[in-house]
């Protein structure tokens, strides 16, 4: 899994498929241990964006499962999570809601409400509510889980800022800048104090607050911020790092917000090119990198004539 989250893709794959093949010959199709491995297999094609590759995969271990555990196993019951977030990241919000609500239910019944793996769940359901616009749901239920961590594993848990950060997230995506902002800086202080200031999770927390500073107009304090987690994310994760190049297109908005235009395309530019020899041309990032590349230039030609 190390391969995977370096962003080295290809390794990744070349590995899982013969792990997969080794484990089926030896342990059979059906074995826990050769879905878990289809499984990885299947993260990394979402990771690429393999949006077909992924969901055939984890539609089979699902019908798998279910044939040879039951429907209410835990394994059947992650690899329905799984396919409901393939859902999300391809922006079938209804599909992915559905997979995800149904999940709940069963863990709900079957472990209780305030079982890590039910309010992990939760937490998934809120990010679907966050994606397709459904800010009141993603509030209730963003405070529901929030405060239930809090009370279960305390404040200070990674899973109860993960918590935090979609609640704060319902907030932005409101116009509640105060309520985002209030969050997102606690939420940037615990990680700080608790994993370190150059911590993945710290960074991401700060990339939010950058952000929520750009859409309240702020333009330097999100600059000040986002040039502060690139330099130190290039420096611990790497400058290829799929991290790092999340945060190279975040300044590039940030420039933008400011009319810099010229350094605000030459960024995204450098952006779009990193991604495309990392993940390849059909990436979701990459798509998104080149579209935004290209009506920014168009823009900035329009205002030269």
């Amino acid at each position: 899994m190390a391969l995977l989250s370096d962003g080295r893709y290809s390794e990744a794959e070349e590995l899982f498929v013969q792990v997969i093949e080794t484990r089926k010959r030896v342990l059979g199709e059906e074995h826990p241990s050769t879905l878990a491995s289809m499984g990885n297999l299947a993260s990394t094609y979402r990771e690429q964006g393999r949006w077909k590759e992924t969901e055939e995969l984890f539609v089979q271990m699902l019908d798998t499962f279910k044939r040879v555990f039951g429907e209410e196993h835990p394994d059947t019951l992650t690899s329905m999570a799984n396919l409901a977030e393939t859902y999300r990241c391809k922006g079938q919000w209804n599909d992915a809601e559905e997979l995800f609500a149904q999940v709940m239910e069963i863990q709900k019944r079957v472990v209780g409400s305030e079982h890590p793996l039910t309010l992990s769940t939760m937490n998934c359901l809120t990010v679907v509510y966050n994606s397709n616009s459904q800010w009141e749901k993603a509030e209730h239920l963003g405070v529901q889980v929030l405060e239930t961590r809090k009370k279960v594993i305390g404040e200070e848990h990674p899973d109860t800022l993960s918590s935090m950060t979609n609640l704060a997230s319902a907030y932005r995506n409101q116009g509640r800048w105060k309520d985002a902002e209030e969050l997102f800086m606690q939420v940037m202080e615990t990680f700080k104090r608790v994993l370190g200031e150059e911590h993945p999770s710290t960074l991401t927390s700060m990339a939010n607050l950058a952000s929520t500073y750009r859409n309240q107009g702020r333009g330097r304090e999100a600059e000040e911020l986002d040039v502060q987690v690139m330099e130190t994310s290039s420096r611990v994760l790497g400058e290829e790092h799929p991290n790092t190049l999340m945060v190279m297109g975040n300044l590039a908005f940030t420039l933008k917000s400011q009319s810099r235009n010229k350094d605000a395309i030459l960024l995204m530019e450098a952006c779009f090119q990193l991604r495309k020899r990392i993940f390849g041309g059909h990436h979701p990032h990459t798509e998104s990198s080149l579209k935004t590349l290209t009506k920014w230039q168009m823009e900035n030609i329009e205002i030269g004539h």
